[in-house]
């Protein structure tokens, strides 16, 4: 069952049920219908924003029991609520007897409860399948996720193991130091798949992966960080940044003789986060950066979406020389 505490649950809740008082407006006597629709939406519209307040406030009883249980007595309650609310409203005498009209107490009673019976089996039945495919696409993104936390390409860690060796004479404490990074990223791809971490833990992870490519590359690799306006302690999905790197270093500084920059830039401007990663262009591999990056985005768009909703993706454009992925999510955390 959703969150019907949730604001854009409430919205919903509330635009159906107008909905419903149009069709049973239209549906009735066409003379007097529009001039007793104000009524009719009230009536309507008390039902279902009751019917919202009390499971809001049943749904940590109704996450404790089974799916069909918690199904059955959400219905049962709704078909109470519309019971009481219609018998309130009959007795009320001008509001019950605007919206029954010439029906008699028995009939108003029963209508109503036949309307609620049908409405509320369509809605809860609706809320199902959409339960059942968000666990679908969330198991998806699971196990997209672990793809991604077990791809790290084979020649990076046999580079990674050659320049570690390569270090451990010349220069001890770069050697110890790379060791921790290599250790350390992967700690990460051992992390369950739907953990979130600080959006600071996710910088650290991609700094440590630029410090061991950078062993490789040596000052083929120039990396610029603008990170400052980011708000670190905010909780995102684990591997949104390391993958984009391992593209951009992949299919933008390898083929280069010279090499080229990353450039990460990152800020947070109303209730949005903003994270740009900008890096050149190398023209033999053009087709094959973009089919990589692709695949990369994909995968990242899927688990920002299903984590803050509609309003975080990713996008990926083509300036001159130069690719640019940009990252985007909520800044506030959502319900």
């Amino acid at each position: 069952m959703p969150s019907f505490c949730d604001v854009r649950m409430v919205f919903a809740v509330v635009v159906i049920a107008e909905l419903l008082a149009f069709v049973l407006v239209l549906a009735g006597d066409r003379a007097e219908g529009w001039s007793k629709l104000g009524l009719v939406s009230l009536f309507v519209q008390l039902v279902a924003l009751t019917s919202a307040a009390v499971l809001c406030m049943v749904r940590p009883v109704l996450a404790r029991i089974g799916n069909t249980a918690a199904a059955i007595s959400s219905y049962l309650l709704l078909l109470l609520i519309t019971a009481v609310i219609s018998e309130l409203a009959f007795q009320m005498g001008g509001l019950g007897q605007t919206v029954a009209g010439n029906t008699d107490h028995p009939g108003f009673l029963f209508r109503n409860l036949g309307i609620s019976a049908i409405m509320s089996a369509l809605v809860l039945r609706y809320l199902y399948v959409q339960h059942q495919w968000r666990q679908q696409i969330q198991a998806e993104a699971q196990v997209r996720v672990q793809a991604l936390q077990a791809r790290i390409r084979p020649h990076f860690l046999f580079n990674s193991m050659n320049s570690i060796a390569a270090l451990t004479r010349s220069d001890p404490v770069r050697a110890e130091q790379a060791v921790q990074d290599l250790s350390d990223l992967f700690r990460v791809t051992l992390q369950e798949a739907s953990e979130r971490v600080t959006l600071d833990d996710e910088i650290s992870v991609a700094e440590r992966y630029l410090r061991m490519e950078a062993l490789r590359l040596g000052d083929r690799l120039r990396v610029e960080w603008d990170i400052d306006r980011l708000p670190k302690k905010r909780l995102v999905p684990s591997l949104i940044l390391q993958p984009l790197l391992e593209n951009a270093i992949y299919h933008g500084i390898e083929p280069s003789p010279q090499g080229g920059r990353i450039r990460i830039t990152g800020w947070a401007e109303g209730k949005r986060i903003t994270i740009k990663i900008s890096n050149p262009r190398a023209v033999s591999r053009a087709d094959a950066h973009r089919k990589g990056n692709q695949i990369a985005l994909e995968n990242i768009r899927l688990r920002l979406q299903l984590a803050f909703g509609g309003q975080a993706g990713v996008a990926l454009t083509e300036t001159g020389d130069q690719f640019e992925t940009t990252l985007y999510f909520p800044r506030e955390k959502m319900q």
